[in-house]
């Protein structure tokens, strides 16, 4: 488990993570077999499972815990993420998702769709049994995943600020879901409203450092689970690359020049990935990571002394160097 330091707490944590794998494998089950093997495809390549680990760990915040409506909120927060993840396939036409052919790829776009749409359905009818607070949290999540998917697709406005634009698809996209799932923690905890709100607060920040972790990865890393520079050869705005854009030097606008080149030859890939691992900007964007960990971690302030707290707190600061 990220950031656990109490062998209690990481126990604890544990435990209801296995408790959770069985139960989503039990959620995506469908009245027939194409289905049930379709939705479960995800969810049986396995997964870091960060967003139910928030859940669990959030949980022990307080003097009690709502075993019941945690593993129901767990498993509501994953199958909500598996469900972005079958629409993002389609949108990406992506070919493998966790090492294993997409659901897109497998099915067709349509399938993986509506499989995701299926899912989306089970984490509704699952968490409409917590009552109308917990649903209405989880409305206003998949509004905001939907809403961060489309300005990703049509990207920033003209005149608009290309870097705000990444940050505020970020904190749609993955910063949303992370922050409902540390809230949902506190809930079945029995945590008051100024907590709650702190665990928001620091749930959205830690989206951020999770994803901007992840564009620093495509061009830093060789340890990572896709190929280096997978999305600067296909284009993908990332936050290293925006930043450096932003420069007027005439060596960065060379550099920003070759990054928005065709760099679908693996020398050209190459050459490209050198410079930018090499230039000062890798470290720039490496602190504009930290700032929002320090961010994030000023939030649990309001939390308890507890180990759940300094947990989470070493979930943010671990993030920041990650490498896969």
């Amino acid at each position: 488990m990220p950031g656990a330091q109490d062998p209690g707490l990481e126990a604890a944590v544990r435990r209801r993570l296995e408790a959770v794998e069985e139960g989503l494998l039990v959620a995506a089950q469908a009245n027939t077999a194409l289905v049930t093997e379709a939705a479960q495809h995800i969810i049986r390549s396995g997964g870091k499972r960060f967003r139910p680990m928030l859940v669990a760990t959030a949980a022990e915040l307080g003097d009690r815990v709502d075993e019941d409506a945690l593993q129901v909120a767990a498993q509501v927060v994953e199958l909500t993420h598996v469900a972005s993840l079958y629409h993002d396939d389609v949108m990406d036409e992506a070919e493998i998702r966790r090492g294993a052919p997409s659901a897109n790829q497998r099915w067709q776009n349509s399938i993986a769709i509506l499989v995701g749409d299926y899912l989306f359905a089970r984490a509704s009818d699952l968490i409409s049994a917590l009552g109308p607070r917990w649903v209405q949290l989880q409305a206003r999540t998949f509004a905001r995943l939907v809403q961060g998917q489309i300005a990703e697709t049509v990207g920033p406005e003209p005149g608009a600020d290309p870097l705000a634009h990444h940050l505020a698809v970020l904190a749609d996209k993955t910063g949303s879901l992370i922050a409902t799932s540390a809230v949902f923690g506190g809930l079945t905890a029995g945590l008051g409203e100024q907590q709650l709100d702190a665990l928001a607060a620091y749930g959205e920040e830690v989206g951020l450092v999770f994803q901007l972790s992840d564009d620093l990865i495509d061009i830093t890393s060789d340890v990572t689970g896709k190929e280096p520079g997978t999305d600067l050869r296909a284009g993908v705005p990332t936050l290293p690359t925006l930043m450096l854009a932003r420069s007027k030097r005439p060596e960065d606008v060379a550099l920003t020049q070759a990054v928005q080149s065709d760099l679908s030859d693996p020398a050209r890939l190459a050459e490209v990935l050198g410079r930018l691992r090499a230039h000062p900007v890798i470290e720039e964007a490496r602190e504009v990571i930290r700032a929002h960990a320090r961010t994030a971690l000023s939030h649990l302030d309001l939390l308890p002394d507890v180990p759940a707290r300094h947990a989470l707190a070493a979930v943010a600061t671990q993030l920041v160097d990650r490498v896969s």
